[in-house]
């Protein structure tokens, strides 16, 4: 199992994203957390932001595409996307995410 973190500039965009990746069986689930303070540099200046973080749920081997579906529709430039391993935890919950992530 895999988290992925994203961040968005909206609430709705955040569910937006979520909706579609867990429609699309990218995911098996999506927490929004938000709203955050980012501050980072971003065409020279730096930026202070309020964003809603997105922590992602899914199999080791749906990263790759998620990846990629979050980078098609999502509406940044270039989208935060880090991936975190999961290394252990409820048995019942890991086999869940896969079992939610399994194309239909």
């Amino acid at each position: 199992m895999r988290i992925v973190v994203t961040t968005t500039g909206t609430a709705e965009d955040a569910e937006r994203l979520a909706d579609g990746l867990v429609g699309e069986r990218l995911a098996a689930c999506v927490q929004i957390v938000g709203p955050v303070r980012s501050v980072y540099r971003w065409d020279g200046a730096i930026q202070h932001d309020q964003e809603w973080q997105c922590w992602i749920k899914t199999a080791a081997d749906r990263v790759d595409a998620l990846t990629e579906w979050i980078k098609a529709h999502h509406p940044y430039d270039v989208p935060e996307v880090v991936t975190l391993p999961v290394l252990g935890g409820n048995a019942d919950y890991l086999s869940w995410v896969t079992a939610e992530t399994r194309p239909g």
